[in-house]
């Protein structure tokens, strides 16, 4: 009977074990995911910034120099 219930009270500390790293592991996946987002949308509202402050002006004596190879 001894034997029995030590056995059973391993198992126990194992499977404790196996949620404690799993639920860990998860948060750390998930944390990481909010991290990369988070930098996504920096990233993506710079260059944002960066595109709406250039504008492109074509003069058309260029425009006609290459008109012809179309």
């Amino acid at each position: 009977m001894m034997n029995k219930l030590t056995k059973k009270q391993r198992h126990q500390v194992k499977s404790r074990w196996y949620y404690i790293f799993w639920g860990l592991a998860t948060v750390s996946v998930f944390a990481g995911q909010i991290y990369v987002g988070s930098g996504y949308r920096q990233m993506s509202k710079s260059l944002n910034r960066i595109l709406t402050g250039i504008e492109v002006e074509i003069r058309r004596e260029h425009w006609e120099k290459y008109e012809r190879f179309h």
